[in-house]
């Protein structure tokens, strides 16, 4: 018996592999100008600018990455010319899958469950990423619909109208944007802690999985208690 009936999933860095994504497209927009930038420092300031840069007021994601990618160039040190700075969103709908990111959706589906993404990105990013997952969504909801990013509530107020009385568990790898919050508005949440991290408090999630495969071997019923 499924123990949910609707899964919603954060999408970049939960199903799609965003830091590869990030790092190569710094490192080929920064190569066409013959300079070779530091993976790890890339991601370091990427991580550190981008959640301000949301934190200041809504924009569309297209201009969040565009800004946050002139100031991690900037704090590099890499002089990115003017109107240079799309190519990170110009790269975010070839973003790669995790590895077992369609098997895992793709068991989910076929054991009747429905999917959702709940995602801090533009509807027209959103649908480049979708061709690459294999499965049909029954709803997504993007920082464009909501007019704004998580860890505001926006995203998760409009999914509940959306799942209705369903069985709801919200899936993400981000405790900050997802893991707080729904947790604070009493929806079950799973952490996909890929890199084994410290939680940010002493609550922690309701189910801790390191990798999409195990949460999808649990919730189809082919495993026990995480």
């Amino acid at each position: 018996m499924r123990r949910f009936d609707v899964l919603t999933f954060d999408c970049y860095g939960t199903l799609i592999d965003w830091e590869r994504g990030i790092a190569d497209a710094f490192a080929a927009a920064a190569d066409a100008d013959g300079v070779t930038l530091d993976r790890a420092a890339v991601l370091r300031a990427y991580h550190e600018v981008e959640p301000r840069v949301q934190a200041e007021r809504y924009r569309r994601y297209r201009d969040v990455l565009a800004l946050t990618a002139r100031a991690v160039a900037d704090r590099l040190a890499w002089r990115l010319a003017p109107r240079r700075e799309a190519f990170l969103s110009e790269s975010l709908p070839g973003w790669p899958p995790f590895p077992d990111t369609t098997d895992a959706l793709r068991r989910l589906q076929e054991a009747g469950h429905r999917l959702a993404i709940l995602s801090n990105v533009d509807d027209d990013l959103l649908a480049g990423t979708r061709t690459h997952l294999g499965v049909e969504l029954d709803f997504v909801v993007t920082a464009q619909q909501v007019g704004s990013y998580k860890p505001a509530q926006g995203h998760f107020t409009v999914a509940r109208e959306r799942v209705g009385d369903a069985r709801w568990l919200h899936i993400a790898q981000s405790y900050f944007h997802d893991v707080q919050p729904a947790r604070a508005l009493g929806i079950p949440v799973a952490w996909i802690n890929r890199k084994a991290e410290p939680p940010l408090d002493d609550r922690g999630a309701d189910h801790e999985f390191r990798t999409l495969a195990e949460a999808a071997t649990y919730l189809t019923g082919r495993g026990g208690s995480p």
